[in-house]
């Protein structure tokens, strides 16, 4: 890579060829709770076999971190240094302004005036841009957004390289400041205002309205990340291979709506998640197809987890090579009755847990985010070549 000064204090690790690490966070509302039940659990085993001290933070480990609405809050905390134990503190105490919709629409007056919420993504992420050179950033961050203006995803990096990051346009994505990013990203429509960015002060045609990036294909953004780590066009252009190049992505739970639509009320209302999961799956199926499937639940009865085989049907050890672009690892939670049964976690409701607004199930999001984490998450095992 060739080496450029816009790196900041992070010159070192990115002008330096090695094995990458990316971390890539679904979106799903209250939800990211899942997520970060998960991620503490990733982040207490890689801390003990990488055999750091508790100033460990994923953010040493994973070189990109990116994620869509709920996922984009994570995402920015943890590419900030932030703990894994912080995030979920800051969901306990602000999931219900973030997050509930009867308490947003008791105060719609405030939102509408960028009032509390706001305040809290400034105290959070501070007012200042995503420009490595600023010092805030330990790592690469991807925040997805859905431009409603142009009718297209936008995908926002701090990459110095990339070609809308460049200090000399006047339209330069790094002068945007995260908070109002993040807000962006998680501007859920019904909730949320859209979020107005004005890209260039001096050209009002740069001025663009935001909302939610779970409305795009890449409400799970693994892929995204693969190929913004790796395509030319966005001048990152790190190595592809098992041993080169590793994605782990972290879910908010599958949540398919079972049985069928009612009445046209109904439709509506289970329509987004519908196709959040519909999206979702999409997403992980390329990561499998082009990535090898170190880990992850079955998609299907027909696809299975799409992990590697041999000629005889015996899954492939680590140690051989399935010609497959970059390692893939999958995170994940089952919301539905059976697979929460299944747990032993018989007294919490799928249908109340699924909603992406629940936020007085927070405590059994996150009983189902430890148990998850403590049965899927094998950093000994499904990170052993990145170790």
């Amino acid at each position: 890579m060739p080496k450029n000064i816009n790196w900041g204090p992070l010159a070192s690790r990115y002008e330096t060829e090695q094995p990458r690490k990316i971390l890539s966070l679904d979106g799903g509302g209250i939800r990211g709770v899942v997520t970060l039940e998960i991620l503490l659990n990733l982040e207490n085993q890689l801390k003990a076999e990488l055999k750091k001290d508790n100033s460990f933070r994923l953010s040493d480990y994973f070189d990109y971190i990116g994620g869509t609405s709920t996922g984009a809050i994570i995402a920015a905390g943890l590419a900030m240094g932030m703990s894994v134990q912080q995030l979920l503190d800051f969901y306990e105490q602000k999931g219900e302004a973030m997050f509930d919709k009867a308490f947003l629409l008791k105060r719609v007056k405030y939102f509408y005036n960028d009032g509390p919420l706001l305040k809290e993504l400034q105290d959070t992420f501070g007012k200042g841009d995503i420009d490595l050179k600023s010092g805030a950033f330990k790592t690469l961050l991807l925040v997805v957004t859905m431009n409603r203006s142009t009718d297209s995803p936008w995908p926002i990096s701090n990459n110095p390289n990339a070609k809308y990051n460049q200090p000399d346009r006047a339209d330069c994505n790094l002068r945007m400041p995260l908070y109002q990013l993040v807000r962006a990203s998680t501007a859920a429509p019904a909730y949320f205002r859209p979020e107005t960015l004005q890209w260039d002060p001096k050209n009002p045609e740069k001025t663009f309205v935001f909302v939610d990036g779970g409305v795009t294909p890449y409400n799970n953004p693994a892929f995204l990340l693969y190929r913004m780590a790796t395509q030319r066009p966005y001048n990152l252009n790190w190595k592809t291979g098992e041993r080169e190049l590793l994605i782990v992505s972290v879910g908010t739970g599958s949540a398919p709506s079972p049985g069928v639509y009612g009445h046209l009320g109904e439709t509506l209302q289970e329509l987004p998640s519908n196709l959040m999961y519909a999206m979702q799956i999409d997403q992980d199926i390329n990561c499998r197809t082009v990535g090898r499937c170190i880990y992850g639940a079955p998609i299907d009865r027909e696809l299975g987890d799409l992990v590697p085989m041999d000629e005889e049907g015996n899954i492939l050890g680590l140690d051989s090579d399935a010609n497959r672009h970059f390692s893939y690892v999958r995170y994940n939670a089952d919301l539905s009755q059976q697979a929460l049964d299944e747990l032993g976690l018989r007294n919490i409701d799928s249908d109340e847990v699924r909603k992406l607004d629940s936020v007085e199930q927070i405590d059994d999001l996150r009983k189902i985010g430890k148990v998850v984490g403590n049965i899927q998450v094998n950093v000994r095992t499904h990170l052993k070549y990145f170790i």
